[in-house]
């Protein structure tokens, strides 16, 4: 399977959306990146005359590239049609703000994935390599009967 075909297979479009590019995958880890639209909904309101991106939306980026897309990978022998996930476990720490129009890049190592479920270490850096957040995410990723 392609990197980017995996994209295809997300059970996500515009504007909850927030991969690009997946730049590496195999059995271990994946490496992607997103670039936040300076028009995207969320900088509406957060904040008032000084726009940062929400905590929960970077969260939902390192999920995205970091757990769904290698869980993809990891069960790409499967019907991926049938494939569900949800959100089990969040542990992040966030250093540095993301501001529109900024690219990031999200780096995860998977830590295992038994009995259904996928725990990784994740971490995001943007274009400069400096360290925005990181932590550890888990999800569950079922065949649907």
């Amino acid at each position: 399977m392609e990197r980017n075909e995996i994209i295809k297979y997300l059970p996500y479009s515009y504007p909850f959306l927030f991969v690009d590019e997946l730049e590496e995958i195999n059995e271990d880890g994946v490496k992607g990146n997103y670039t936040f639209a300076e028009s995207s909904f969320f900088y509406q309101g957060h904040f008032k005359d000084n726009p940062v991106t929400p905590g929960v939306i970077l969260t939902e980026c390192m999920a995205q590239i970091g757990v769904v897309s290698l869980g993809i990978y990891l069960l790409r022998n499967k019907d991926l049609s049938r494939l569900k996930v949800a959100l089990s476990n969040i542990d992040i720490d966030f250093y540095i703000p993301v501001l529109p129009g900024q690219k990031v890049m999200v780096n995860s190592q998977k830590e295992y994935f038994r009995f259904q479920k996928l725990k990784c270490k994740v971490e995001m850096r943007n274009k400069e390599g400096k360290l925005v957040c990181r932590g550890e995410i888990s999800g569950m990723i079922i065949e649907d009967e």
